[in-house]
């Protein structure tokens, strides 16, 4: 942690500033310390150099397992490829100017991919996750001078309101238990004129279902059985290629088919080991920018990718409410 992100970080159960205490220190780095609520007087730890804003990772326990086993697989700096680059782009929109010297909220940061890439675009990024994913995050990226890392719950954010003029959750709130609200939540640390990006798992088409269907076991597997299981996925790809054959395969057991091995046995973890794994229509995701506010939303290719800039003034937003519940109902 680095003192600057004191600017930012409050206390997540009643807003108060928070004081630093017992800080030991490498360098810019906070390695070790306390955070004290002026207001309420709750103390948050920061250990390895991370503030620690909630005790455990509750239902999201999988993820800090699979972003240690699998640290650095989709990092463009370890990988030497630009597949987060260009998934980060896909998904905003934002262009390259855009990012330079605005303060950034990655909301469900992993191992830090797509905020090491708005790092190196010039943004302040302060990335948050649930899980102990963000020790992996702090060993990929935490060394950055622009990145500002916490655990912390996307339902209770320790954040400043209206203090973000950038903010994206990649993949992230379709594994919450109310995707509506989490959205929500990340919206209200936007200041008016922020823009948001979202991704979240399309509803359409028969392929899920399957994959649903294994999920009612997987989920209940332990974590590593589940890991030694997705394994599977990188020798049956080759079976999975043959043609007849390999789409029977896909419909009955569906894996990742990415080329890269390492790819496909996270992506394969990555589908059935969570506990929440909700899916949506584009109207439906339309509808949470809409009563939050944004005037403007972009529908970016690949379902579901999405994209709004927050309104400047509130008014009429209950008018808009109305007319969007019409258009899902529709």
């Amino acid at each position: 942690m680095k003192l600057a992100a004191l600017d930012v970080f409050v206390c997540p159960a009643c807003r108060s500033d928070l004081r630093l205490h017992n800080a030991s220190q490498d360098g810019l780095e906070i390695l070790e310390g306390r955070l004290t609520c002026s207001g309420c007087g709750v103390v948050y730890p920061i250990t390895r150099g991370v503030p620690r804003f909630v005790p455990t990772a509750s239902y999201a326990q999988s993820f800090g397992r699979q972003w240690h086993w699998f640290r650095g697989v989709q990092m463009d700096s370890v990988n030497r490829t630009s597949e987060s680059e260009a998934a980060l782009c896909a998904t905003t929109g934002w262009r390259d100017d855009e990012f330079p010297g605005r303060r950034l909220l990655d909301a469900g940061v992993g191992a830090g991919r797509f905020a090491e890439r708005a790092a190196a675009k010039g943004a302040e990024v302060f990335g948050v996750d649930l899980t102990l994913a963000v020790d992996a995050a702090y060993r990929n990226i935490g060394h950055l001078s622009n990145v500002h890392l916490a655990q912390a719950d996307i339902f209770a954010l320790p954040m400043r309101a209206s203090t973000f003029d950038l903010a994206y959750s990649i993949g992230v709130l379709h594994h919450t238990p109310d995707p509506p609200t989490a959205f929500a939540r990340v919206a209200d640390t936007l200041a008016p004129g922020g823009k948001l990006a979202v991704y979240v798992y399309a509803r359409y088409g028969p392929g899920h279902h399957m994959s649903d269907a294994i999920r009612v076991v997987s989920t209940r597997l332990p974590l590593r059985v589940s890991w030694a299981l997705a394994a599977g996925a990188v020798p049956l790809y080759y079976l999975y290629r043959i043609p007849v054959v390999g789409k029977a395969c896909r419909l009955a057991l569906p894996i990742s088919m990415d080329p890269r091995w390492r790819w496909r046995w996270l992506d394969t973890f990555d589908w059935y080991t969570p506990t929440y794994q909700t899916k949506y229509l584009y109207p439906e995701v339309f509808r949470w920018f809409r009563q939050q506010g944004f005037e403007v939303v972009d529908l970016l290719d690949g379902p579901i990718r999405m994209s709004g800039v927050k309104s400047h003034s509130q008014e009429g937003t209950r008018d808009r409410e109305r007319s969007d519940h019409r258009l899902v109902a529709s």
